[in-house]
């Protein structure tokens, strides 16, 4: 399964729903979703992968990348609905360091 997206609004955020898998062929998928995003609320992009069923390093690093990406605009990146292992894989690469991580129901 390929990665898919769809646009949402959250109180102070842009939410973008990321479906699917996160790998080498969404790169492509991730910028898109970005990019619309960051032309919606620019100061706060929240990534919800409550429907993400896999990452690979690959994905990993694709993520890194967009973290590069909203750096540079001076936007905000926060996850939400990360599995337990995921989060404990941004907790280990350190990606928790720059992209807070929320539960579904707080901000």
């Amino acid at each position: 399964m390929s990665l898919h997206y769809e646009f949402g609004n959250r109180d102070d955020a842009s939410s973008v729903r990321l479906i699917g898998r996160i790998d080498r062929d969404a790169s492509e998928t991730l910028n898109e979703a970005y990019a619309g995003a960051a032309s919606a609320v620019p100061a706060t992009i929240e990534l919800d992968f409550s429907a993400v069923d896999y990452i690979n390093s690959t994905g990993i690093a694709l993520i890194v990348g967009l973290l590069a990406k909203a750096r540079s605009d001076g936007a905000h990146l926060r996850a939400v609905g990360l599995t337990p292992h995921y989060e404990h894989i941004f907790n280990i690469t350190r990606l928790s360091d720059y992209i807070k991580i929320v539960q579904p129901d707080s901000k």
